[in-house]
């Protein structure tokens, strides 16, 4: 597999929408363009009125042995796909595993790297945790520009992580802990299940922790 960059970018009406890809029609041309999640979860505000989109590319040729088929991967700016390259530097991670990690804001993914968060990391699909190291020991103090992404999806996410995490120290307070100790306790269960959602999900969490130690 070589990567090159034939096609860097792409403008036209979205004919077909898929769960991870979209078709584009160019000049009586029909483009498939796969998508990360975190670009397919902003992409119907990227589309204008008439059904028209404009895509930075990332072009690659997948080979396999019996034959080689060109790939075009999509981004709503040049700063995504720049991260994206920067990402699949990481040996182990081609495109098509990158393509598959990218589920959360590419903000989150810089600051958990530049943080050494591995179990950030780990939440990616396709990431485990050796896989995590090495995307650490690679891009550890190399991705600051990106963790300056204005991001909404990472802000709203952020606001909903202190809601939750607010509500599940009262509710600590109340079964007779003391605040710094319930802090703690929340602090070490986020740091083991990144994704939790729910106050629910975080006192389950709080508790099974606490059945460990």
């Amino acid at each position: 597999m070589r990567s090159f960059n034939m096609i860097s970018r792409i403008s036209g009406k979205v004919i077909e929408k898929g769960v991870n890809y979209l078709v584009i029609e160019v000049a009586g041309i029909c483009y498939e363009v796969l998508l990360p999640a975190t670009v397919r979860e902003r992409l119907d505000e990227n589309i204008a009125g008439d059904g028209t989109i404009n895509l930075i590319t990332y072009h690659y040729l997948q080979v396999e042995p019996s034959k080689s088929t060109p790939v075009l991967i999509g981004f709503l700016n040049e700063v995504e796909r720049e991260f994206f390259e920067v990402f699949i530097t990481v040996s182990g991670i081609g495109p098509r595993a990158a393509l598959k990690a990218l589920n959360k804001p590419i903000s989150q993914i810089a600051q958990a790297i530049d943080e050494a968060d591995a179990n950030f990391l780990r939440s990616l699909p396709g990431i485990g945790q050796q896989r995590a190291r090495e995307i650490i020991a690679k891009l550890q103090n190399k991705v600051g520009k990106f963790c300056l992404i204005q991001d909404t999806q990472a802000k709203e996410r952020a606001t909903q992580t202190r809601d939750i995490e607010e509500e599940a120290a009262e509710v600590l307070v109340q079964l007779e802990y003391k605040k710094s100790e319930a802090l703690n306790m929340i602090k070490k269960a986020i740091e083991r299940s990144p994704n939790i959602e729910t106050t629910e999900e975080l006192l389950n969490e709080v508790y099974k922790q606490k059945k460990i130690n």
